[in-house]
């Protein structure tokens, strides 16, 4: 009975296995014959989309919605203003979020989706462009198309034929490709691609600098050159920075004492009672500018293996202080 039982597992999962590489053949096979329809109709669109002044507004119903709704959001996040808008809502006041300065990219497998159909006149009278992807150029979507897009498959993955599942792949595709083709044309860069992630790690990298984390005013720890050892373990045991500045007395940097160079100190049998900070700080240690990225400052430390670095302005006065703690607090790290 175990062997039996043994046996028809087995059998599942293989076909199981079987059913989900199947898919995935069918789907890729539909996605490889897209790249033969990168043509003028493709072209045309990318430079109605260029010369949008407005926003693009993608609509789609049903599955084609929500593909419509990441093909929106990947256009926003590449530099191509654009949101999304149900085409059943827009019959009900949200077509009034469309202005005569905007495109319109609307989504479906059969062009004939109702919903969206009933919205053609509207577009028309406020004589925007209309670019459809859909599979079928001869739809009433596409008859209706300024520029029409064949996204149309083969087949469904789907083994009845039904659920959108290589059209759908297949719309998806296609949208990356026009965000991808705006954004290399429009010379959209890290830095702009930063700015509308802040929130992620790219942003921050990107984005945060120096002077937007660093340690000033009374918090920073700073003595002279003649400042006594013991007070100057003091002053970085206060400040709680494990490193103190050692400056001249127009605050130019001379050097750093760190809880590093304390260990070395106590190992060569300094007297931290008579020698003075000055003799046993680092002197011309790393410094950084207060604008440079955050990410700068992470590069130089890993680099020069240092957990500290004084931020300084012209002529090296000192301005802040950053170190390791602080860039890992801001995830940078």
């Amino acid at each position: 009975m175990k062997d039996r039982t043994k046996t028809t597992h087995t059998t599942e999962n293989k076909r199981l296995q079987a059913l989900g590489r199947a898919v995935i053949r069918t789907e890729t096979a539909a996605v490889r014959q897209l790249a033969g329809r990168i043509d003028q109709n493709f072209v045309a669109a990318c430079k109605l989309l260029l010369a949008c002044s407005g926003r693009i507004v993608v609509i789609g119903m049903g599955k084609s919605g929500h593909i419509g709704g990441k093909i929106a959001a990947t256009l926003a996040s590449t530099g191509s203003p654009a949101f999304f808008v149900h085409p059943a809502e827009a019959s009900h006041g949200d077509l009034g979020m469309i202005t005569g300065e905007d495109v319109v990219i609307a989504l479906s497998n059969s062009g004939e989706n109702d919903e969206i159909t009933t919205l053609l006149p509207a577009i028309k009278r406020l004589g925007i462009p209309l670019i459809t992807l859909s599979g079928n150029p001869q739809s009433t979507l596409g008859r209706a198309a300024t520029i029409h897009i064949d996204v149309s498959v083969e087949k469904e993955a789907c083994p009845l034929g039904l659920a959108p599942t290589s059209s759908t792949t297949a719309t998806l595709v296609m949208g990356d490709a026009l965000a991808i083709a705006l954004l290399e044309a429009r010379g959209f860069g890290p830095e702009d691609f930063a700015r509308s992630h802040p929130g992620g790690v790219l942003g921050r990298r990107l984005l945060l600098r120096v002077n937007d984390i660093m340690h000033t005013g009374s918090g920073l720890p700073k003595v002279r050159q003649d400042t006594p050892l013991r007070d100057a373990l003091l002053e970085m045991t206060r400040k709680g920075l494990g490193t103190t500045a050692v400056v001249d007395k127009r605050d130019r940097i001379l050097g750093i004492y760190t809880d590093g160079d304390l260990r070395r100190s106590l190992d060569a049998g300094v007297d931290v009672h008579r020698v003075l900070v000055g003799e046993v700080m680092t002197a011309n240690c790393k410094t950084i500018s207060p604008e440079s990225l955050a990410s700068e400052a992470l590069s130089m430390m890993e680099s020069c293996k240092i957990n500290a670095l004084l931020v300084a302005g012209e002529d090296r006065v000192l301005l802040g202080m950053l170190n390791m703690h602080d860039l890992l607090r801001a995830k940078v790290v």
